[in-house]
């Protein structure tokens, strides 16, 4: 089994996950990664400090505000917010990330990588968590396909676990 689908199935053994970048619009990867989530009876809280409801619940303004709520974070937000939510998770105790990115950046922010070992955080810097969320959809069974025969993604660059 590759490391990518070790942590991406220790990533999903969580029941309480945060996604950080849905919106009240619904048009975002966060909200379709959330709506996801959520029918695969998993408890997750959107995260947006401008939002008040998204996907018809409520919506909360900073990961600071689920304190000892949740396990694990999925960050889908422009990649300049990245690392700040790495120290936010570190301040309420998180210790798994996933930082969304298909298709060109994504989240992804070269920071978040050695901020997240430098505060003891196991990160899955890329790909998307529905592509181990079963039943994957045949478009993240392609995406899966592909990072898991790319020499890239195999051992992504800076990918930490604890």
């Amino acid at each position: 089994m590759s490391e990518l689908k070790k942590a991406a199935l220790a990533f999903l053994s969580n029941q309480n996950i945060a996604v950080v970048g849905v919106s009240s619009k619904g048009d975002t990867a966060a909200n379709f990664i959330y709506k996801k989530l959520r029918t695969s009876g998993y408890r997750v809280f959107p995260v947006n400090p401008n939002a008040d409801i998204v996907e018809g619940d409520k919506c909360y303004k900073s990961l600071t505000s689920l304190s000892g709520i949740i396990d694990g974070v999925v960050i889908g937000t422009h990649p300049d917010v990245t690392p700040q939510i790495i120290r936010e998770c570190a301040e309420i105790n998180v210790g798994q990330v996933w930082i969304h990115r298909s298709i060109g950046q994504g989240s992804y922010h070269p920071a978040a990588i050695e901020l997240a070992k430098e505060l003891n955080i196991s990160l899955i810097p890329g790909g998307c968590p529905l592509m181990f969320n079963e039943p994957v959809d045949f478009g993240h069974k392609c995406l899966r396909w592909f990072l898991m025969r790319s020499k890239k993604e195999k051992t992504p660059i800076g990918f930490h676990l604890k």
